[in-house]
């Protein structure tokens, strides 16, 4: 059994852990609840867009943007991952690598090249070491209030090349928020729009009648379309970007929730072995008292 002394070392420095995790769980529980707003805030605009886009693409125009004709042969797909940019937020990100990581295997087996766009410092990370996947670009250090400004770069990369023929599907990846226990890693489509309105669930294409009229454009359908596609992408990145955030934070909380109790336990336990550990010591010291007394 250890000395009296290094338990109550041991005890005091799993009191001092305990402090930095009770005050990591306050922090991310009152920030959780402001990326619930902006996450609420932005969801009625991405699912409408999502309609808009669907209903878009089933109306009869004569003009059609690359970003609305879909590929017969897949030989390259990117994905765009959004990840947190610092730890100790358990499972969170492994949970979304190792589903990512199973279908880029099924792409792999099917003869396609597999390209990453990360978002945040641990997906950057991650996807360095995957073998057999090329990083196209990287943003990370969002903060806790994720601008739309630093999506544009990484978001004009894969309309470009989706646009240019370099890519024939695009993905998003990201952990969707559902309450404080429990996050999922989703997988959405994102380009072309045939599978960019499968979402929440649902195909909004689908629950569309087919129809053979048009809508009447100003300026001209070539702008419109082209600024309405290009909001379509942003909104549905930063949508993607706005729910992980708040899986992170939630996801934080109640790891470090976990580890304040598992700390309370070990602390109970160190104390319990340290009042063996004196015990024994005020025992032989008696001991050896009587024995000289004894002896004397």
């Amino acid at each position: 059994m250890a000395g009296a002394r290094e338990i109550r070392s041991k005890i005091k420095s799993t009191q001092n852990m305990r402090k930095v995790t009770g005050a990591l769980q306050m922090v991310s529980a009152s920030k959780v609840r402001k990326a619930q707003e902006q996450m609420s805030a932005s969801r009625p605009y991405a699912r409408l867009m999502r309609r808009l886009i669907a209903h878009v693409a089933k109306a009869h125009t004569e003009v059609s943007s690359p970003l609305l004709q879909a590929r017969e042969q897949v030989k390259r797909v990117a994905y765009l991952v959004v990840s947190s940019d610092r730890g100790l937020c358990g499972g969170l990100n492994a949970n979304l690598f190792r589903r990512l990581h199973s279908e880029i295997r099924e792409w792999q087996a099917k003869g396609a090249e597999v390209e990453v766009v990360a978002i945040g410092q641990k997906a950057v990370s991650y996807f360095r070491r995957v073998n057999g996947v090329k990083l196209l670009g990287c943003a990370t250090h969002l903060g806790d209030k994720p601008k739309l400004e630093s999506l544009i770069g990484v978001i004009k990369l894969l309309i470009d090349g989706y646009t240019s023929g370099q890519l024939d599907r695009v993905f998003v990846a990201y952990n969707r928020f559902h309450n404080a226990m429990l996050q999922k890693p989703v997988t959405e489509g994102l380009l072309p729009l045939s599978i960019a309105g499968e979402a929440d669930g649902q195909n909004y294409a689908e629950d569309l009648p087919a129809h053979d009229w048009d809508y009447i454009y100003e300026p001209d359908p070539e702008t419109v379309l082209e600024h309405v596609l290009t909001r379509y992408v942003e909104s549905l990145v930063y949508q993607g970007v706005v729910e992980n955030l708040a899986s992170e934070h939630a996801a934080r909380m109640v790891a470090m929730k976990a580890a304040s109790d598992n700390a309370k336990k070990v602390i109970n336990t160190l104390t319990l072995s340290y009042n063996k550990a004196r015990q024994a010591a005020i025992t032989q010291e008696i001991s050896e008292i009587a024995g000289g007394a004894a002896a004397i």
